[in-house]
């Protein structure tokens, strides 16, 4: 999907409820197409884990990706777009 109509965007993800995870994960897949990358690293100690998630998609598809991970209780996204 990559063209000039598209942004490359990081979205960070801190999951603090597990009982969100299968859902995050269902969301994540339903998007599988314009992902880029994952990656997961679970946090034991505090109890949390923080994925970040590379795509390339038009922005508003990115927002509304975000927007709807953010969504989720105890999940904080947030995203960093590139130039």
């Amino acid at each position: 999907m990559s063209d000039e109509s598209t942004r490359v965007a990081a979205i960070a993800i801190v999951v603090e409820d597990t009982e969100s995870v299968e859902k995050l994960n269902a969301i994540l897949h339903d998007h599988a197409d314009i992902v880029i990358g994952r990656m997961g690293i679970p946090y034991r100690e505090r109890g949390i884990n923080v994925i970040t998630v590379a795509v390339d998609a038009p922005h508003d598809v990115i927002s509304a990706l975000s927007g709807k991970l953010g969504e989720l209780p105890g999940v904080t996204a947030k995203t960093a777009y590139s130039a």
